[in-house]
C-alpha cells in the first residue's frame, strides 16, 4: 500500500492504517530504535509508541513524506527513552558517545530566544551538510541521525575506523566554525 492510501486511513480514522505503517515501516523504525537504545524491549516500545503518536497526530497533520515522519518520531521517542535511562548513569554507551561527539559543535544549552531561532540553527546546517561531498554527507547523517557506530560506517564505506572517526572529527569541526560564522555561540 502507498504512503498517500495510508494517510488517508489515517484521515478516515481506520485502524487499518496502523497495522499498514507496522508492516511497511516496522524495520525501518525498528533499526532506528535500536541504534539509540540497543535493548529489544525498549526498542519494541518506540517503535509501538511512534505507532500511537503517527495516529494522534495524523490528523491534524498530513506528512508530506511519511517515512521521514515516523522516523522522526521514533528518533525523538529513542532519544527520551535513552535519556531517561541513562539520567544517573554516564559514559560507555555508543549513544553517549554520540551526543558528546555532537556536543563539540551545537550546545544544547540554548536560552528560550536561541530555541526559537532552532529553524534557522536547521536550515544553517541542511546548508553546510549540501557543502559535502556526498560520502561524507551520507557518513555524517548516518552518524548522528540514524546514530551508526564508527563500526558499522567503517563496514558500509570500506574504510577503516580510524579513517572513519577522523573524516567525521574534520567535519564536526568545519560544522563548529560554519556556525560560528553565522554567529552561533559555541
Amino acid at each position: 500500500m502507498d504512503d498517500e492510501m495510508i494517510v488517508g486511513l489515517y484521515w478516515d480514522r481506520n485502524e487499518q492504517a496502523v497495522t499498514e505503517t507496522a508492516d511497511k515501516y516496522g524495520s525501518y523504525c525498528r533499526s532506528i530504535a535500536h541504534n539509540i537504545l540497543s535493548d529489544p524491549s525498549d526498542e519494541e516500545e518506540c517503535v509501538n509508541d511512534t505507532w500511537l503518536r503517527a495516529w494522534n497526530a495524523i490528523p491534524p497533520q498530513k506528512p508530506a513524506v511519511l517515512a521521514v515522519f515516523l522516523g522522526k518520531i521514533t528518533r525523538n521517542l529513542s532519544f527520551d527513552m535513552y535519556r531517561k535511562k541513562h539520567r544517573e548513569k554516564r559514559g560507555g554507551s555508543e549513544m553517549t558517545l554520540i551526543l558528546d561527539e555532537l556536543g563539540e559543535c551545537v550546545s544544547g544549552n540554548e536560552s528560550p530566544e536561541e530555541a526559537i531561532l532552532g529553524d534557522e540553527l536547521k536550515s544553517n546546517i541542511n546548508s553546510f551538510l549540501s557543502t559535502l561531498a556526498d560520502e561524507n554527507r551520507h557518513m555524517f547523517v548516518l552518524r548522528y541521525w540514524y546514530s551508526l557506530s564508527i563500526r558499522d560506517l567503517s563496514k558500509r564505506f570500506a574504510k577503516s575506523e580510524n579513517n572513519i572517526s577522523v573524516t567525521l572529527s574534520r567535519i564536526r569541526g568545519r560544522l563548529k566554525e560554519y556556525l560560528t560564522e553565522r554567529g552561533y555561540d559555541i
